[in-house]
């Protein structure tokens, strides 16, 4: 009895033993998929194209977070992209920062609402009028003006790309998929900047959040 008793103990052991690894396997594939955790500017996985929770450094100045556009409540989004947009008209840059400024809009472009080539002109005058390009533009500005030492040139262009990322997720989810198939790190600069525009054509676009 004692031994049969053993060899019941062995038995649970080992399956309790066989269960505790294959969880662990079951998690370590899952957090491959979804990139992990933590920031920094890449995206490693296409579930992880969305960005959420607070910006750094200005995202708590301005009580503002990735969350507010949601496809779900426009009002709420349009708020925001109302919000970021203001900015456009009462920043005024000069000299090097506006320089930074040029180099910086003329990387991205609201393609999926306007068609505009950039949010600015070479010159830095708005090249677009919606809703969207204002809210990018306000934000480089606000950022160029407020935290020009703490945001580089590509670190502003990446957050320019995370709110466009979510002004129009459905179409740049697809580009995401595309870039992932052709080997194309994926991050906010490639995913919504210039650099690869075009690659999705041919995709439909899921539709935008916030009017245009």
């Amino acid at each position: 009895m004692k031994k049969n008793t053993k060899i019941i103990h062995i038995i649970l052991i080992a399956v309790i033993t066989i269960i505790i690894l294959f969880n662990q396997y079951q998690v370590s594939s899952l957090y491959k998929v979804i990139g992990g955790k933590g920031g920094g500017s890449s995206v490693k996985g296409i579930t992880s194209v969305i960005p959420t929770g607070i910006p750094v450094v200005y995202g708590v100045e301005l009580n503002t977070a990735y969350d507010d556009i949601n496809p779900n409540d426009q009002k709420g989004a349009d708020a925001t992209i109302s919000k970021l947009g203001s900015f456009d008209n009462s920043i005024e840059l000069t000299g090097d920062l506006f320089d930074r400024y040029i180099k910086i809009g003329t990387q991205i472009s609201c393609e999926y609402c306007c068609g505009a080539e950039a949010i600015i002109f070479s010159n830095g005058k708005a090249a677009c009028g919606c809703a969207h390009s204002f809210a990018m533009r306000g934000l480089a500005k606000y950022l160029l003006k407020n935290h020009a030492d703490e945001f580089t040139d590509d670190q502003i262009l990446e957050e320019l790309g995370k709110w466009k990322t979510l002004f129009f997720p459905g179409i740049i989810a697809q580009k995401a998929a595309i870039l992932k198939e052709k080997g194309i790190e994926l991050n906010y600069i490639n995913l919504a900047s210039n650099k690869y525009r075009g690659i999705e054509q041919g995709k439909t676009s899921g539709g935008m959040v916030g009017g245009c």
